[in-house]
């Protein structure tokens, strides 16, 4: 068994209420839920309304797998025009851990 976790810590843009802040945040979660069936949610910096850390685990019996789904995650969130990335931590455990 193989898990791997990510955490982006992530500026938010245009953002001025912490309804703004869910505006933005939520659909991200959900898409990372929705396309790579990962168990993601917003993790921390929940009082402040610019920033916000989502946090996201996989399970898989492939270390490739984990592997590439991790990548994708950090693509897909990287890729998104109304945050800013500015940091990543991934963590990756084995049957050796």
């Amino acid at each position: 068994m193989y898990v791997g976790t990510l955490s982006f810590d992530l500026l938010l843009g245009d953002v001025r209420s912490l309804k703004e802040k869910r505006s933005v945040v939520r659909p991200i979660v959900a898409e990372l839920q929705r396309k790579y069936a990962v168990s993601a949610a917003e993790v921390d910096h929940m009082d402040l309304h610019r920033r916000a850390l989502i946090g996201l685990a996989l399970v898989s019996g492939d270390a490739a797998h984990v592997s590439d789904i991790l990548d994708r995650c950090e693509r897909l969130v990287a890729a998104r025009p109304e945050v800013e990335l500015l940091s990543v931590r991934r963590r990756f455990h084995g049957e050796d851990d």
